[in-house]
């Protein structure tokens, strides 16, 4: 039996899945979230993320400066939240605008129709 790590196709598999990461957390924080909240919410749709990506991520992307995030207590441990500012939501209709494109970009070359 041939294990994901050495198959090419999961390999590549991957890449593509991390190269939409961005975009797929953007597009659940139109509304605050917290971390927990929101990977439950990217893999009930799909697309399930680990902690040790999703963090990271939150946290890079907020010393971009396209999210903003604020400490919260509500029934239970100090959370923090994450939703998008106005850069933010900005970034997310750029990357919506640009992956939209490159769907049917990618669409017309799988069918072979040479566009």
């Amino acid at each position: 039996m041939v294990e994901a790590r050495d198959n090419p196709g999961s390999k590549l598999e991957l890449e593509l899945r991390r190269g939409v990461l961005v975009l797929a957390v953007l597009s659940q924080l139109r509304e605050f979230q917290y971390g927990y909240s929101l990977r439950q919410a990217l893999a009930q749709r799909g697309m399930p993320i680990e902690e040790g990506t999703l963090y990271p991520l939150l946290r890079r992307l907020e010393g971009q400066g396209v999210l903003a995030s604020e400490w919260r207590i509500e029934d239970g441990p100090p959370r923090r939240y994450y939703r998008l500012n106005d850069a933010g939501e900005a970034m997310l209709a750029e990357l919506t605008a640009f992956w939209n494109s490159l769907v049917g970009t990618m669409g017309g070359l799988l069918e072979g129709d040479g566009k």
